[in-house]
């Protein structure tokens, strides 16, 4: 992978933008293919439709009992699926940039352990589902579980391999958590807790969509407006500081960004493993760049496109029994992982 891929220079009087035509095509091929993934999603199930009809009634061209079936009925489950990946995308690019470790995730360090704990407990020891009852602490426990995770990790700076060694911890204890709410409760409040933590997009309607969707669309672009400070921190602390860099202020700026994106991901679907880890590997990989403004909007194609072909999968391979998504994306991914932790194992790479 190289790390300086081949860009182009537009200028017109002072304004000037900098772009990688490779990551531009990726992100064109990637677009269409999500798309692809979107139309299958919706498209199959106890009722195929074909998929030029599913197109028509996406824009209001189609029968009254098929636009019932795709627009009320299944999309709002598929763009849940991904919108979820791409916040959960963009959210790992940023941990494993603000690291520089590429073996850090929301799920692997603790993060999405903290959402997972508060979600459950309001659901087991408070006997919650309500709309917005789950999904707030979800997004609080996400927030807490980095607030713990920044200040344990934190010694004169950041360093990668401390924030792995510490979140690898903070995980531990979180999933200690999980599992002792878990014994608290009746059978029935736990099976439900259970199903959530595995992550399953079953169920999910408008109600989903919309909270997930204003996050999205606010925080994702300004991650991209962040970008080149991302680009900087990726130097380390001390060139930072010596370009005029503010550090922490920078870091803690895109934490929040990140933590907010895990936290209403976790909310919508549960924590889906390893996408946040896996996106951003395929990104850089795909676009031959580190620069994270390329691998940013690649990276949350990539999980956008993961997370719906697997709830596809998953809907489909043994119906009508359904499996959660997050099994599906962890069948993916993992070995995945385990070659990348092998690799840098070899290489020596600690962060």
């Amino acid at each position: 992978m190289s790390a300086r891929a081949h860009k182009v220079a537009l200028r017109r009087g002072p304004l000037s933008l900098r772009f990688e035509p490779r990551a531009v095509v990726v992100g064109a091929a990637l677009t269409v293919a999500m798309l692809a993934a979107l139309t299958v999603d919706v498209g199959r199930g106890e009722l195929d439709i074909a998929p030029l009809d599913v197109l028509k009634a996406l824009v209001g061209a189609g029968d009254e009992a098929t636009s019932f079936v795709v627009v009320d009925l299944r999309l709002p489950r598929a763009l849940v699926a991904l919108l979820i990946g791409v916040a959960l995308g963009v959210a790992g690019a940023i941990f494993q940039d603000i690291s520089r470790n590429p073996l850090v995730a929301p799920d692997i360090i603790g993060v999405s352990h903290g959402a997972a704990l508060a979600a459950v407990s309001f659901i087991v020891l408070f006997d919650s589902t309500a709309t917005y009852a789950v999904p707030g602490a979800a997004l609080a426990g996400a927030l807490v579980a980095g607030v713990v995770l920044y200040a344990l990790a934190w010694r004169n700076g950041m360093q990668g391999y401390r924030l792995v060694l510490v979140g690898i911890g903070v995980a531990a204890v979180l999933q200690a958590g999980i599992a002792w709410v878990l014994t608290q409760g009746q059978v029935l409040d736990a099976a439900l807790a259970y199903i959530w933590i595995v992550g399953s997009l079953n169920g999910r309607d408008w109600d989903h969509v919309w909270p997930l969707l204003g996050t999205v669309a606010v925080l994702v672009p300004l991650a991209l407006l962040l970008a080149r400070q991302l680009q900087v921190l990726q130097l380390g602390d001390e060139v930072a500081r010596a370009l005029g860099a503010n550090v922490e202020r920078q870091r803690l700026g895109l934490l929040l960004i990140a933590l907010v994106l895990v936290g209403v991901a976790v909310a919508a679907g549960g924590p889906i493993a390893f996408t946040a880890f896996i996106a951003p590997h395929i990104a850089r990989r795909l676009t031959r760049s580190v620069t994270p403004l390329s691998v940013l909007p690649v990276a949350a194609l990539v999980g956008a496109t993961l997370v719906c072909v697997a709830d596809t999968a998953g809907r489909l391979l043994f119906s009508p029994d359904e499996i959660p998504v997050g099994i599906v994306t962890s069948i993916i991914a993992a070995p995945y992982f385990l070659y990348l932790l092998s690799r840098a194992n070899r290489l020596g790479v600690t962060g």
